[in-house]
């Protein structure tokens, strides 16, 4: 299970480092989540963890006159997020919060709340999209991006072949983590708790590039062994084991490389959803 403390210290340090492999992976669905985030009009937007700040900083291109913030609980990545913003000259305000809990100063009530795989780590979600109901202007739109389930992510499925089985009990089904917003019966279910209304759920399939380049098939490794599928495993293996591993993942991304890119297919769902308040 991946909780806010990963976030907060060594992942989301890892993500930071490495936040142009992460946007190269998103590449494909990046556009299409933007169109549909964008598609009407808004005055103020909130981007969910927001990571390192590439989608904050495309929405507010498309409306200059709007506020955005971007909120994420990782300091270090909201220190790339600010940086990316100075040197594009961009309005985005990024602040370090927790979205289950974090309020707004002033009057700042987004009417667009939008995320790239952003919500799927909160460790009570039905309170945490009731809060956002809560600071939400009344009617707010809401769109964001999360994984299906994982018999649909080769992305992910092929690596996770390699690795010997986890050690103790299995985590639950809807435990904070990348699938935790796999089953749509169960994101309805709290988004509904949370006073959230006209749900519709769209599945969206791309293909998440891992390297790309000269050097593809060796950025894919080091992705893959990063902060990709296999990074936490691999973290705890002996040196010997640990690269027999890597060497089997450097086969699968030469297997899965194709005019100069190495990536697998991902599933995903795009949520949408008015504030009910």
């Amino acid at each position: 299970m991946v909780d806010r403390s990963d976030w907060e210290s060594r992942m989301g340090d890892k993500w930071a480092r490495e936040w142009r492999q992460t946007d190269l992976s998103f590449s494909q669905l990046t556009p299409y989540l933007l169109t549909r985030i964008t598609e009407h009009s808004f005055t103020s937007a909130l981007d969910i963890g927001c990571g390192a700040g590439e989608l904050a900083l495309a929405v507010a291109e498309t409306n200059p006159q709007a506020g955005v913030t971007g909120l994420d609980i990782s300091a270090s990545l909201i220190e790339v997020a600010r940086e990316r913003a100075h040197l594009q000259h961009s309005q985005p305000t990024f602040i370090k919060g927790d979205a289950a809990h974090w309020q707004p100063e002033d009057s700042f009530a987004p009417d667009l709340l939008f995320s790239r795989h952003g919500v799927m780590f909160f460790d009570d979600p039905p309170a945490a999209f009731a809060h956002l109901s809560e600071i939400a202007a009344p009617d707010a739109r809401l769109v964001f991006s999360c994984f299906r389930a994982l018999e649909a992510n080769p992305f992910f499925t092929e690596i996770a072949a390699l690795l010997p089985p986890a050690d103790g009990a299995a985590a639950a089904p809807n435990a904070p983590g990348p699938f935790a917003f796999a089953d749509k019966d169960y994101v309805r279910s709290i988004l509904e708790a949370g006073d959230w209304s006209d749900i519709q759920f769209e599945a969206f399939d791309y293909p998440a590039i891992a390297g790309r380049g000269e050097n593809a098939v060796d950025d894919a490794v080091a992705y893959f062994t990063s902060i990709g599928p296999a990074a936490r495993a691999l973290s705890q293996m002996e040196q010997s084991e640990r690269e027999q591993i890597c060497e089997e993942i450097r086969r699968i991304a030469a297997a899965n490389l194709t005019g100069g890119k190495v990536s697998l297919q991902a599933a995903v769902w795009i949520v949408t959803a008015r504030n009910g308040r």
